[in-house]
């Protein structure tokens, strides 16, 4: 009977005579670490028979021990249906699928897998494990896990314990599909304060949760940090200040510059830098560059300088028209800012504070100069004032000057003063029988010209003269008009000519006659006397005649008279000799002789000898020529 029948027919008749072999446990997936131990169970119940396992359909055998399989053995109780297959250590090669069979009684276990479990290496950093690197540029750092590592390992990064972002992962595959290397590639731009520090690469998998690390440390080459100081921060102007400049550079720093306000410093060398402090300084800072051989980085500060105010901007003169604002604006620089004030010339009262001042509604009475004011600063130093004029536009101001009284039928001279803003479009003189701007008509003839002084705010003075020749008895009666015009209105005065009457004749006749005849009587009796002295001839002499109010004559004294001669006993004189006295034609003409020259004054003198007796006349009593 064939085999297979056999089999059949034991199994019936085995069945029928109690329970049939089968499983009591059977084996399952196990993953297993390399060089650990590998245990798959198997228990049968009801089943003495052989027992043996399978390695991906290889059989191992049915003893214990396992001849051939060094690493491998069966352990529990054979009688009891235990039969366990042990692999110790494990290796990739035992990587395979498993089955426990009962092979008198065919039976076979679902088939268990053994995955074998290989831990990653430690990573490899490239470049590591000091990594010299530029802040500041952008770099990449890689880290790489070679070998058999099952399964692929995950290469993760840190940074004092802290995970970082911005990887990159790759992978390396063999031809027979298992991964070669893994590569994960961190992307960073590092800055000065990256120096020295220490990055972690990771590879970690489920044959080694806990992952292998590869520790680089950063070495880093940045141009200069720096920082830059002043003391003191806070200074009054003309004080001494010191810059000092600080700089943490990788290589070494290899040079300084200076600069404030963006210009250099001339000789300014080093960390440190002493200037004396000015208003300047406050807008344009000190600034610091430091250079090495990666390149260079700067830095500025301003001081706190604290100075009197400077004025930037004055007022500007404003013209305004009657009944609109003004407005006045001026600028002033300090620290701390300054107090600015407004007043008017010449008034102590404050009109208003700031950059700023408004005058609502001006009339005349608002033009003339104001002034903006800054006080010195807290050193001091600095303030002062500034003016500017508010000319208020209205119409002409016209005013009467004094006219001097005219003869009749002499000339006469009428004035006015104009002031107007804007300037008048004309100035007209006007009366009965017609006006005149400039120019002449017939008797009449107009002058304008600028007046010495102008009045504060009201614009140019003008004056405006009319000359009359001739007058008649109607120019004393009437009045004159003068009047002046602009584009805001009118204004004019009237003007009166005052009438001079001549001097009175009798009584300049009377006191003329009267005093001829005082001069006569004196000159008779000095010649009688000289007479009387025994002196025969007479020779023609110049006479001295000192006429008070006279501004010319000569002397008749010789020279040694006129050396002993006091300067203020002197008169003004006339000559004279043998013949008739003439005055002198010049001064027949002042206006201070009442004579106008009339007088003839004769005066002779004995010349017999020098002994002989010269006379000098000298008329003295001012009620001779200053008549009423």
């Amino acid at each position: 009977m064939p085999v297979p029948a056999l089999l059949v027919l034991l199994f019936c008749l085995r069945g029928r005579a109690g329970l049939s072999p089968h499983f009591l446990q059977q084996p399952e997936d196990l993953v297993v670490l390399l060089g650990e131990e590998a245990r798959l169970p198997c228990a049968l119940g009801t089943y003495s028979g052989l027992v043996q396992w399978t390695k991906d359909g290889l059989a191992l055998g049915g003893e214990r021990d396992l001849p051939g399989w060094s690493r491998y053995w069966i352990s529990g109780n054979a009688a009891s249906g235990q039969h366990d297959l042990h692999i110790r250590p494990v290796e990739l090669e035992d990587q395979a699928s498993y089955e426990c069979q009962a092979t008198q009684a065919g039976l076979r276990s679902r088939p268990a897998q053994l995955h074998v479990l290989v831990p990653p290496e430690a990573p490899h950093v490239l470049g590591g494990p000091s990594v010299s690197l530029v802040a500041g540029v952008p770099a990449n750092l890689t880290c790489q896990s070679r070998g058999d590592a099952r399964p692929t390992p995950e290469l993760l990064w840190f940074r004092d314990g802290v995970r970082l972002d911005g990887t990159t992962s790759y992978q390396t595959l063999l031809k027979k599909g298992t991964a070669e290397s893994v590569e994960s590639i961190l992307s960073l731009t590092p800055s000065s304060h990256d120096d020295g520090a220490t990055l972690v690469c990771r590879a970690r998998s489920q044959a080694l949760p806990a992952g292998r690390d590869t520790a680089i440390t950063l070495n880093l080459q940045y141009s200069p940090v720096v920082t830059l100081s002043a003391e003191p921060q806070t200074v009054q102007e003309g004080e001494k200040v010191t810059f000092l400049c600080q700089a943490r550079a990788q290589p070494p720093v290899t040079g300084y510059r200076w600069a404030k306000g963006g210009s250099p410093v001339l000789g300014a060398r080093g960390p440190m830098l002493e200037v004396v402090a000015d208003a300047s300084f406050l807008t344009a800072p000190v600034s610091c560059e430091v250079s090495n051989a990666v390149g260079s980085a700067n830095r500025s500060t301003a001081l706190d300088v604290q100075f009197g105010p400077i004025l930037l901007a004055k007022p500007e003169p404003m013209s305004v028209d009657l009944g609109e604002d003004a407005f006045f604006s001026c600028a002033w620089r300090g620290n701390p800012l300054p107090r600015v004030t407004w007043t008017r010339h010449g008034v102590a009262q404050v009109l208003g504070y700031g950059p700023t001042l408004r005058l609502p509604s001006v009339g005349p009475e608002d033009a003339g100069d104001y002034v903006c004011k800054a006080e010195p600063g807290p050193s001091g130093l600095g303030g002062g004032a500034a003016e500017a004029r508010l000319t208020v536009n209205a119409p002409p101001v016209v005013t009467a000057l004094h006219s001097a009284p005219a003869f009749l039928w002499g000339p006469a001279r009428l004035q006015c003063l104009v002031f107007a803003s804007p300037a008048p479009e004309a100035v007209v003189w006007s009366w009965d029988e017609g006006f005149l701007e400039k120019g002449s008509r017939g008797r009449f003839l107009v002058e304008t010209f600028p007046a010495p002084e102008g009045r504060a705010g009201q614009g140019p003075g003008l004056i405006s003269v009319l000359h009359i020749s001739a007058t008649q008895e109607s120019d004393f009666s009437r009045g004159f008009n003068c009047s002046a015009r602009n584009r805001l209105g009118e204004g004019g005065t009237w003007v009166s000519l005052g009438r001079r009457d001549l001097l009175p004749t009798v009584p300049i006749v009377a006191g003329a006659a009267s005093s001829a005849m005082t001069l006569l009587m004196v000159i008779t009796g000095v010649a009688l006397c000289c007479w009387c002295q025994g002196k025969a001839s007479f020779s023609k002499q110049k006479n001295l005649v000192r006429i008070p109010g006279s501004s010319h004559g000569s002397s008749l004294e010789g020279p040694e008279e006129e050396e002993t001669g006091s300067n203020e006993d002197q008169g003004p004189i006339m000559h004279t000799d043998s013949s008739d006295l003439v005055l002198d034609e010049e001064g027949a003409l002042e206006t201070k002789d009442p004579t106008n020259g009339y007088y003839k004054v004769r005066g002779v003198s004995p010349s017999t000898s020098p002994n002989s007796c010269v006379t000098s006349l000298q008329l003295k009593s001012a009620g001779i020529f200053n008549l009423p």
